[in-house]
């Protein structure tokens, strides 16, 4: 199987399999800055458009087999079905082998052993996404998350965060002033992040729902990295771009990565007036180096008065 970055992902755009449109943007013909697309029969598909929905994903795989199969660059393709019963069907689907994955909805240790006698092609990676009352409970995400490692690990390219389920586990919805991490997602996320992360997880962000606020967004993204989350999804084009420039990095963020990876390293030195320790910060400066690689830089803002970015300092 081949291995997929989460930085890969970017921002993860969910379309309704009810769509018409969707080969376009598997195509690039619409949406070209696109990283992933999930084609969704879960939440965004009415009970009585289900069926309707499957022939359309029918129809769309067989579109791209016919095309000879996805182009090189095109935005990697999952697919959410409602059901570990949905999922068996896909994934005895021949056509199948056009998609990168599925979204697991609403996983939980109760219906783990479910999902994993439902998608037994070991070519189809996972995406699962905690959105259930018990995500509240630590414990709970440490026993689901050791289940994981043990079964399905290799398989997973990122835990999805459901933010809007989970406010709705306790009633809630989000304030439009204020970002997710204002509400008991500012307990959640953090504690997932250390759970989930330790056990060698990436993790991506909430939905963003408010149209009207993309500082707003910002403001959140600025969170959602600090928190190491690896991408976010989006529900609406606008959002794509903002999303994927705020996962590039500094030049002096990679800068530090590239010393602290280098062979020739300390075992401690300073950069830009920073202690760097590789043993430490290894798997920080890795990470800078992924999303470098998949996002770029954030451009410098040329004759700005702050502080120049200094370049890396030499290795001795």
């Amino acid at each position: 199987m081949r291995t997929i970055s989460a930085y890969a992902l970017g921002a993860t755009l969910y379309m309704p399999a009810t769509r018409g449109d969707i080969l376009d943007v598997v195509f690039r013909e619409k949406l070209p800055e696109l990283r992933s697309l999930v084609v969704c029969l879960e939440d965004a598909v009415a009970d009585i458009d289900v069926d309707q929905a499957l022939q359309n994903l029918h129809l769309l795989l067989t579109r791209i087999h016919e095309r000879g199969g996805l182009p090189v660059d095109a935005p990697l393709l999952f697919v959410r079905p409602r059901d570990a019963e949905m999922a068996a069907v896909l994934n005895d689907w021949p056509l199948m082998q056009h998609v990168n994955g599925l979204v697991v909805p609403k996983l939980t240790m109760g219906n783990l052993f479910e999902w994993e006698n439902a998608v037994t092609n070991p070519c189809m990676l996972l995406m699962p996404t905690l959105e259930t009352a018990d995500v509240f409970n630590p414990s709970a995400m440490v026993e689901l998350g050791q289940a994981l490692r043990e079964s399905l690990h290799e398989r997973i390219i990122a835990l999805r965060i459901g933010g809007n389920d989970l406010m709705g586990c306790l009633g809630l919805r989000r304030n439009p002033v204020t970002t997710l991490y204002a509400t008991p997602m500012g307990y959640v996320i953090p504690m997932l992040t250390g759970v989930m992360g330790s056990l060698g997880f990436a993790l991506t962000a909430p939905v963003f729902e408010q149209l009207a606020t993309p500082q707003l967004l910002q403001d959140e993204l600025e969170l959602d990295i600090a928190h190491g989350l690896v991408g976010k999804t989006a529900i609406h084009p606008s959002q794509i771009n903002l999303i994927q420039d705020a996962l590039r990095v500094s030049l002096d963020d990679l800068n530090s990565a590239r010393l602290i990876c280098s062979d020739l390293a300390p075992a401690v030195f300073k950069h830009n007036d920073v202690m760097c320790e590789p043993a430490t910060h290894y798997k920080w400066a890795t990470s800078i180096l992924a999303r470098a690689k998949w996002h770029g830089v954030t451009p410098q803002v040329s004759g700005a008065s702050e502080s120049p970015v200094r370049l890396a300092e030499r290795v001795r």
